[in-house]
């Protein structure tokens, strides 16, 4: 074989490994950032719910202003869950939304002892737009553990664990409830 046909051969073969390389690190990417973009839309969702939550706090004070230490309580754990929205890793912001629920769910138990407040029609259309963020929330948890089963997947089988490594990628963390948001108290609007 000639020198001319051995350094052909050696261009070609250069470019098929570095054609690999790039494949391999896009796809990398492209899962990485799927997850990124799930994780975005759970952080637009519990924003969704946070900022809906004033009205509802406003609706009840209405009705409960003797009820201070529950509205403290909705303030300061929608306070950190905001914080923690741009500012914190999912198992923080997980957290946050742990204590938010836990207030919230203080809150509807006290509805219970206002029948007029549950009669109320802002009240209920708040119950309402809530229980939908609640839902769309659920959905985009769902979302963004299925990106990040994909992508650890990816990570961790070959040949993208040969990428992961190359490029520093690690592994993701799974949106996990705090073991707290189990125990929600259990509210009756009949």
């Amino acid at each position: 074989m000639s020198k001319k046909t051995r350094e052909i051969i050696g261009i070609i073969l250069l470019g098929v490994v570095l054609t690999v390389i790039i494949i391999g690190r896009n796809n990398v990417v492209n899962a990485y950032e799927d997850v990124k973009l799930a994780e975005a839309k759970v952080q637009t969702m519990l924003q969704r719910r946070s900022d809906l939550i004033p009205n509802l706090v406003t609706t009840v004070k209405a009705y409960a202003d003797h009820e201070e230490t529950v509205f403290t309580e909705i303030a300061e754990s929608r306070a950190k869950l905001a914080n923690s929205i741009n500012n914190s890793s999912m198992s923080e912001m997980a957290e946050a939304d742990a204590e938010l629920s836990q207030a919230l769910g203080k809150l509807l138990v006290l509805v219970e002892s206002y029948p007029e407040l549950k009669a109320s029609e802002q009240f209920t259309n708040l119950q309402y737009e809530i229980a939908g963020s609640e839902n769309r929330i659920n959905i985009a948890r769902i979302a963004y553990n299925e990106a990040v089963m994909r992508y650890n997947k990816y990570i961790k089988t070959a040949p993208g664990i040969l990428y992961a490594k190359l490029f520093e990628y690690e592994e993701m963390r799974y949106f996990e409830a705090d073991p707290r948001s189990v125990s929600v108290p259990v509210v009756n609007f009949d």
